[in-house]
This record gives C-alpha cells, sequence and structure tokens, in this order.
C-alpha cells in the first residue's frame, strides 16, 4: 500500500486516479488491483478433414514465397455434417523463416445439400527444422507446430445463420496430404 498527500491530508491508496482542479489534487476514484476476468468459454462445433493436392510453387513475391495448395476434397463431422467440395484452395504466404499466412477458401456442401462458404485466413509456425520438414511434405507432430485459424462462414440455409453470427477459432493440424482443423465457437 503506497501513502498519497492530498491538499494536508495523508490517503492509503490502493491506486487513485488523481487530477488538478485549481492547483489542487482532487481524488477522482479509487482503484482496487482486479484479477484479470475470465477468458471466453469455446465450444466444439466440428472437425473439418480436407484432402489437398501438392503445392504449386509460385516462387518469390514482395511479401515471401507464394504457393497454392489446391483442396481436392475431404468431409465435415459434428454439429455440421457434410464434405468439402473440389475447388477450394489454400494461398500461402511463406516467409523466409518459415511462419506462414494462410488465405484459405473452400466450400462444405452438408448432408442436407445446403452449401457454406469458408474463408479461413489464419497462421502456422513451428521451430525452423520443423517448419522446414512440414513445408517439404513430411509427417512431422502437429503438436510442435502452432496452426490457427480465424474462419468466417456465409450460407444461405435458415437453420445455419448460426454460423455465420457466431466467432469461431480454427486449430489445425497438417499431414503430407491432409489437414485437420478443429473448429470452436467462442461463446
Amino acid at each position: 500500500m503506497r501513502h498519497v498527500t492530498v491538499g494536508r491530508v495523508l490517503v492509503a491508496a490502493f491506486g487513485l486516479s488523481l487530477c488538478c482542479v485549481s492547483g489542487n489534487a482532487l481524488v477522482v476514484r479509487a482503484q482496487s488491483p482486479k484479477a484479470a476476468p475470465a477468458p471466453p468459454k469455446m465450444t466444439y462445433a466440428f472437425e473439418l478433414h480436407a484432402t489437398v493436392a501438392a503445392p504449386t510453387e509460385l516462387g518469390q513475391v514482395a511479401n515471401g514465397r507464394r504457393r497454392i495448395i489446391d483442396i481436392t476434397g475431404g468431409t465435415v463431422e459434428g454439429q455440421i455434417k457434410g464434405k468439402v467440395r473440389p475447388g477450394g484452395a489454400d494461398w500461402q504466404i511463406v516467409r523466409a523463416d518459415g511462419f506462414t499466412e494462410l488465405d484459405t477458401r473452400y466450400t462444405i456442401e452438408t448432408d442436407k445439400g445446403q452449401l457454406i462458404y469458408v474463408q479461413n485466413p489464419g497462421v502456422r509456425t513451428a521451430a525452423p527444422d520443423v517448419m522446414k520438414k512440414l513445408l517439404a511434405g513430411e509427417l512431422v507432430d502437429p503438436a510442435l507446430v502452432y496452426f490457427r485459424t480465424q474462419p468466417k462462414f456465409e450460407t444461405s440455409a435458415p437453420e445455419l445463420q448460426w454460423i455465420t453470427r457466431s466467432l469461431f477459432v480454427g486449430m489445425g493440424e497438417r499431414y503430407p496430404s491432409e489437414v485437420v482443423i478443429r473448429f470452436y465457437r467462442v461463446e
């Protein structure tokens, strides 16, 4: 605890906001230390398995090395069930240290025939030796790689509007011919 003199009065303060009015200190409000608020709850929503083609290397561009990875299909299980339609892709920028910026776009078709457009930007990084293996298409332990996404969903299906009005976090794993992403809804 610290002590502050306000005018001629000694005040024990936990943290004071002070302002001056005509040269005199005035206590506006007392602040006590607060614990950080609880983090938001996340609820598991669904898991996506996307099959992918070998990367197309465009080479060095202004922001790094450009790679395009075509999505050839896949499955979705959980609160949404269906398939990943062929035709999407991940347009990546790989920096010199291996840090990868992801710009992934694809379409999900539910088992009821509803279409969901997914725009799923993200990041992927790991120790340099792990990233080198991952980018070479080798199998690496997913626990060694930080792979997160920020998906945004669009659909005209009335019963799926909850996914367009919620925030999600994706936790990804990259395998030689498949990407697995688990989507969690931020409550």
